[in-house]
């Protein structure tokens, strides 16, 4: 593929930058309706809290704790790039915090990447064939490095996606995802 990631990752925050507010509302609730047919009974679920312009896991971290899913979410480390994990038993304790990320700082219930059965992953792009592209400071791929088998689901809005990805030996292929449109890659 000609284009490096930069150029990859510059086109698909203009994509993403697109949407109206409205048009990141109904497709992060279609997503997240999408996304509830995937979650198996009684799964522990990491999700990541979005920022403005992702897509809002907030109807999905509500259906997950009404169903009495126990909810990861990452804190993000930056002095070491790493993430710290916490359970989430209520919105309400979400701040903005590194990157404007809500986070549960200051109310953190400690969590252990052991314990995670399914993520779910924020993606600037992805590929048909399970590439995923994030925001690239490589936070979920060390994370994911250290728990290989943690069935891993990422989600993104349709204009998200490219024809192919150029993938590092370092970069982890999605098990599934999930678009408005619906699971549009799903590994065998």
């Amino acid at each position: 593929m000609s284009e490096g990631k930069k150029e990859i990752r510059d086109k698909l925050r203009h994509k993403k930058e697109m949407l109206t507010p409205d048009e990141r509302f109904e497709k992060s609730r279609a997503i997240c309706s999408h996304l509830m047919e995937l979650i198996l009974p009684g799964e522990t679920v990491m999700v990541y809290t979005s920022k403005e312009k992702e897509v809002n896991t907030v109807p999905l971290i509500t259906m997950l704790l009404s169903y009495r899913h126990p909810v990861i979410v990452p804190i993000i480390q930056s002095e070491d790039v790493s993430l710290r994990l916490s359970y989430l038993e209520n919105m309400m304790v979400l701040v903005p915090s590194t990157f404007g990320v809500p986070e549960p700082i200051g109310n953190e219930i400690p969590a252990d990447g052991a314990d995670v059965d399914t993520i779910i992953l924020p993606m600037l792009g992805f590929d048909r064939k399970g590439g995923r592209i994030g925001y690239g400071a490589g936070y979920y791929d060390r994370f994911l490095a250290q728990y290989p088998d943690i069935r891993k689901i990422g989600i993104a809005f349709g204009c998200q996606e490219v024809d192919s990805l150029p993938l590092d030996p370092h970069d982890v292929v999605m098990d599934a995802i999930v678009t408005e449109e619906g699971v549009v890659y799903r590994r065998v």
